[in-house]
């Protein structure tokens, strides 16, 4: 028996697991594939960290190093602090005797609570199963389809003026990055002023690259955004990573907070520091902190007045709510909130909900440049032709914890200034003249997965006979150290009427789009972070969501992990859920993983049967696709649920016309009473539309609640469980 991981994961995904599931074994076991669950979810990982549960990511973990090892991984909460502070409480309110998360130790009990919690913030999960590099691009049925059903971008207006602001390389990460490449396997040593703060063994051949944000630089930008949006009349925006970024980005986003409110964090200084008030944490955290203080009514009108005032006005989370831009840290995902920046025209919207132009604050140039050449372009060239526009594929540097997502256990808030410096054996590699406050960060790119990434490289460019670009700046000391390695490793391959350019951001950024306006597809070949932008920018701009991307990553051991969707809108999916019973989550993402790792064990040990399963999904699809079986976005309409039954019921047919009698025996009955029961299956799915569900909890459901409001029809239960 084969055997496929399923990643137990967290909000809506989650929930559409429980429906799923037991559709996909029921099919898959006649082939011979079992497919089962591991608790990688927030509150497994908590519980986990304290003993109360099996650690499933470590034992992922060594999967992703076997030759077979087959992991679907949904997508998963990457927990900021308040998000891991919710959780523990909800865990807590369910029976479970664990520790509250200390934010300011003031103990060694408490710091050692504090370290087994840090595992479960950030990006806990990919770097542990990311042991190999990204391949993602739309499946063509995928492409052809929002090709044919297009879905809406907005016109850019005349003479628009929404833009991108970062720090232009003066002061930020990217003006002060070193980098250079271990001579040799050696411990390395990082220190301020000749104290030690973390070591790390370092690897032959491993780039190391170290670097800082000027705070100062940081404050002084913010100031200057601020003054801009309030000159030019446009709504002020800030788009960070805090949940990735687990480190530098709550720090730079509690420095936005404290200077676009600086009036009031000065008036209310001495209340903030007896009450703890963390800037870090954002708006939310902070109402919590002051909830029964004596002027709590006082501090929060005075928050108001500066929204208020439209000088500058403010993006907001949710203008229903009050919520600003400044919520909590994880409530604006970068690679998910600039897209709609794009796709919107270059809007955000207001305190009042309505939508305005507005400036996009990035600080770090880094992958600020990217964003700010895309919101150039549409404002020059227009709006995307959605049912003309051609294709991003992107090969992402990122196995082994590849460059700045990576770099948490190697970042630091400096508490004094003065030499920060990166040592080695044979003496100091790098050094820095920093400030107390600074965020100094170092992190490292294993020359394993450079090779890797080469050789995927070559192997997609000669696939898809398509120019392939390595988004590389010869300027940027981590690139040039990249660039003379690829020029390398290219060496070893045939690219003999290939299409392989190196650029810098700017300008691969416009031969893309260029390109794509042309209705032609090129490859991004780019390192971990910008693999993050761009698998969600271009997806979103050219099929709606990037949830409708194939996400293979071809491990380097032999195995696969077949990545599916982006969580980013799942907690409002889940909201939805909550109060109406219907779940607008496309599992499309699911769908194109499944078949993709069925025929990974196919083509290692080749089964007829096997064959035959994977084919009728890939039918199946198809005509989920064709028949547009989406789930709707209202309550009333057909939802998640809907959507499984018709891959069930189009996977049946399938099969039922197969070439194998036996899976065609065994399926043609299924099919048949699928198809003559339809109207009673969707009558009892659709009874549930519109009304409150409880399932037991948000971050960990009650397995039993959560199976029933997602498995509402008991015909539809009958067939599978039959099976």
């Amino acid at each position: 028996m084969s055997k496929i991981i399923w990643s137990k994961i967290d909000e809506a995904p989650a929930l559409a697991t429980y429906s799923l599931l037991p559709i996909v074994n029921a099919f898959t076991k006649e082939a011979g594939v079992d497919v089962v669950l591991s608790d990688i979810s927030l509150a497994g990982r908590v519980l986990a960290s304290q003993g109360l549960a099996e650690d499933e990511l470590s034992k992922l973990g060594e999967i992703v190093l076997q030759e077979d090892g087959n992991v679907i991984k949904l997508p998963n909460i990457s927990a900021s602090v308040g998000q891991l502070k919710d959780c523990i409480a909800e865990l807590q309110g369910q029976g479970y005797d664990i520790p509250n998360y200390p934010e300011n130790p003031t103990n060694a009990e408490e710091e050692a609570i504090q370290a087994k919690y840090a595992g479960c913030l950030g990006s806990a999960v990919n770097p542990v199963l990311r042991e190999g590099n990204s391949d993602r691009r739309a499946a063509k049925a995928v492409k052809n389809f929002a090709q044919k059903n297009p879905h809406r971008l907005k016109a850019v207006s005349d003479n628009c003026g929404a833009y991108v602001a970062h720090m232009g390389g003066k002061g930020d990460f990217f003006a002060h990055e070193k980098s250079v490449t271990s001579a040799k396997d050696q411990k390395v040593t990082i220190a301020i002023n000749g104290k030690e703060l973390t070591s790390i063994n370092a690897l032959a051949g491993e780039v190391l690259d170290g670097t800082f944000m000027s705070i100062a630089a940081l404050r002084a930008f913010y100031k200057q955004t601020i003054e801009e949006a309030k000159e030019k009349g446009l709504i002020w925006s800030l788009h960070l990573k805090a949940t990735m970024m687990k480190i530098s980005d709550p720090i730079m986003f509690g420095h936005a907070f404290e200077i676009f409110f600086e009036g009031v964090f000065a008036k209310y200084a001495a209340e903030f520091k007896e009450l703890g008030v963390n800037p870090n944490m954002g708006m939310s955290d902070l109402e919590k902190k002051i909830k029964g203080h004596a002027k709590e009514a006082e501090i929060k009108a005075a928050f108001q007045a500066v929204v208020d005032a439209d000088a500058p006005r403010i993006a907001m989370v949710d203008s229903d709510k009050g919520e600003t831009n400044f919520n909590a840290s994880n409530d604006v995902i970068i690679d998910a909130s600039m897209p709609v920046v794009v796709r919107e025209g270059g809007k955000q919207w207001d305190r009042t909900g309505a939508a305005g132009e507005t400036v996009a604050v990035i600080p770090d140039s880094t992958y600020g440049m990217f964003h700010a050449e895309m919101v150039a372009d549409i404002v020059k060239n227009g709006q995307y032709d959605v049912t003309t526009m051609g294709a991003m594929q992107n090969i992402g540097l990122m196995a082994q914890k590849a460059e700045e997502y990576g770099s948490h256990p190697t970042t630091f808030e400096l508490k004094e200034s003065g030499t920060v410096t990166v040592t080695g054996e044979d003496g100091v590699l790098m050094s820095f003249e920093c400030e107390a406050g600074d965020i100094w960060r170092l992190a490292r790119t294993k020359d394993i997965p450079i090779r890797d990434w080469v050789r995927l490289t070559v192997e997609r460019t000669r696939i898809e006979g398509i120019p392939a670009v390595f988004w590389l700046d010869e300027n940027r000391a981590h690139d040039a150290e990249l660039i003379k390695k690829i020029n390398e490793y290219l060496k070893e391959y045939d690219t003999t009427g290939l299409d392989i350019r190196f650029m810098n951001i700017t300008d691969a950024t416009r031969f893309t789009n260029a390109e794509i306006r042309k209705g032609k597809n090129v490859i991004a070949v780019t390192g971990n972070v910008l693999r993050d932008h761009l698998t969600d920018m271009y997806p979103i701009l050219e099929l709606g969501t990037s949830a409708k991307m194939l996400s293979i990553v071809p491990l380097i051991a032999g195995g696969g992990l077949f990545e599916t969707g982006a969580g980013g809108s799942a907690p409002k999916h889940v909201d939805q859920f909550l109060a109406e019973g219907h779940l607008r989550w496309d599992s499309l993402g699911e769908f194109l993983a499944l078949a993709e790792s069925l025929r990974m064990i196919n083509q290692k040990k080749p089964d007829a049967k096997l064959e035959a399963i994977t084919a009728g999904l890939d039918a199946a699809n198809q005509g989920y696709l064709d028949n547009n079986k989406a789930p709707g976005r209202k309550a009333g309409e057909p939802d998640n649920k809907a959507s499984h039954f018709f891959l069930a019921q189009y996977w049946a047919e399938a099969l039922a016309a197969s070439d194998n009698a036996e899976i065609a025996a065994k399926f043609a009955p299924v099919a048949k009473e699928l198809k003559e029961k339809e109207a009673t299956i969707m009558e009892e799915l659709m009874a549930v539309e519109g009304k409150a569900q409880d399932v037991g909890g948000y971050f960990h459901p009650n397995d039993e609640l959560a199976e029933k409001a997602m498995r509402p029809s008991a015909t539809l239960n009958a067939i599978i469980d039959s099976l």
